[in-house]
C-alpha cells in the first residue's frame, strides 16, 4: 500500500468537506460564509454542519473507485471517520 496516496485521499477527503459546508452555507442560507458560521455556531449546529458538508466525499468516493484509486477512496473513508469523530464531540 502506497502510505502517500492515503495521505493525498484523508487530505481530498476533509478539502471536500470543507467545501460541501461552505456551498452549504452559501446557497442554503441567506448569510455570507463567516457570518453563517458564527449563526450557527452560537446554535451549537456544527455537528449537523460537518455532517451535511461530508455529503461530498459520497461523490468524491465513488470518482476515485472510477479511477481505479482504491487507495485515495480509502483515504477519502478515513477522513470521513475522522470527521465523524469530530462530529460526536462537536
Amino acid at each position: 500500500m502506497r502510505k502517500i496516496d492515503l495521505f493525498y485521499g484523508l487530505i481530498i477527503g476533509i478539502l471536500s468537506a470543507c467545501l460541501g459546508i461552505y456551498l452549504f452555507i452559501v446557497f442554503f442560507t441567506e448569510y455570507e460564509f463567516l457570518e453563517g458560521y458564527s449563526i450557527l455556531k452560537g446554535q451549537n449546529q456544527l455537528g449537523k454542519l460537518i455532517t451535511l458538508g461530508s455529503i461530498l466525499n459520497l461523490v468524491v468516493f465513488f470518482l476515485l473507485l472510477k479511477l481505479n484509486k482504491e487507495i485515495m477512496a480509502r483515504g477519502v473513508v478515513l477522513a470521513t471517520l475522522i470527521l465523524t469523530v469530530v462530529t460526536i464531540f462537536a
